[in-house]
């Protein structure tokens, strides 16, 4: 059985699987409707996050704004890694695309599960994400995709942090696809549009052809 308390709902089998991972203090059904506009039909699993900070649920500790306890990041990334993998099991996925959708904290953990566990998530869209580890291991990322959308004026995930992320996922092989807002800590109109277009990126190839 799978080790994360989570809700399960069943997609069309030739849409991705999207993982949903929510932001502090949030839950399992905080970004269905998000998931909704990136792919109405996809099977959704979304786990909640297993850390309390003060009754705000979490991914992984944290030592202060913005700084992060490395080696419970390391610890949370596998436990989400073994998670995804279990359920695959669970619920009959087999090989099926599986696409982590991350906000804040969800976006980070999605970002150190991608760093640290290929095995486990290849593609994550990432929405007002930071750099999860100082110095992640040298993993072979080439089969990875990951979408990020930054706001400009981010107080909690500054560009700088976000710019080192895109630095260390493009070293290690992974394709990546920034896009950047004018607004701060949330996800904009433009940046959903972008990420389907990021998604399903032969769906507006057919369109244009149309």
């Amino acid at each position: 059985m799978s080790t994360l308390e989570h809700k399960y709902v069943e997609g069309a089998a030739d849409e991705p699987v999207l993982l949903l991972l929510h932001g502090t203090g949030g839950g399992p059904d905080d970004l269905v409707p998000l998931a909704r506009q990136l792919s109405p039909a996809s099977a959704l699993l979304a786990p909640a996050g297993p850390v309390s900070e003060h009754g705000a649920a979490r991914w992984f500790r944290r030592l202060a704004e913005g700084v992060f306890d490395h080696e419970d990041v390391v610890f949370r990334a596998n436990q989400l890694a073994d998670f995804v993998q279990a359920s695959r099991a669970e619920y009959g996925l087999g090989d099926r695309r599986l696409v982590a959708i991350g906000f804040s904290n969800g976006a980070n953990i999605a970002a150190a599960v991608t760093l640290l566990r290929p095995d486990a998530v290849k593609e994550a869209a990432l929405f007002a994400a930071m750099s999860p580890l100082p110095e992640p291991p040298r993993n072979d990322l080439s089969g990875t995709r990951v979408f990020l959308s930054n706001g400009e004026h981010d107080p909690m995930a500054p560009l700088a942090s976000a710019d080192t992320l895109v630095r260390d996922l493009r070293e290690r092989g992974a394709d990546v696809a920034a896009h950047r807002h004018p607004g701060g800590h949330q996800v904009t109109g433009n940046g959903l549009v972008a990420a389907a277009g990021w998604l399903n990126p032969w769906r507006g190839e057919q369109s244009t052809r149309t």
